[in-house]
């Protein structure tokens, strides 16, 4: 997680600058930015759900 804040805050400036050639940077920027955000959060939540299912899985072959 503080991988991806730290990579996240550094491709902050592409998406929040200005001047020339900004206009092709920003998309850039956004890109990077939601896509750190996206597997953040995916993996945060599937995570947590493939585990359980393995743990039922599990529990189901071998009680």
């Amino acid at each position: 997680m503080m991988t991806t804040l730290a990579a996240l805050f550094g491709a902050l400036p592409l998406v929040l600058s200005g001047g020339d050639g900004s206009e092709l940077r920003q998309p850039l920027g956004i890109t990077i930015v939601g896509g750190l955000v996206m597997s953040q959060l995916l993996t945060l939540y599937t995570t947590p759900v493939v585990y359980l299912f393995f743990d039922r899985l599990r529990l189901a072959f071998f009680a």
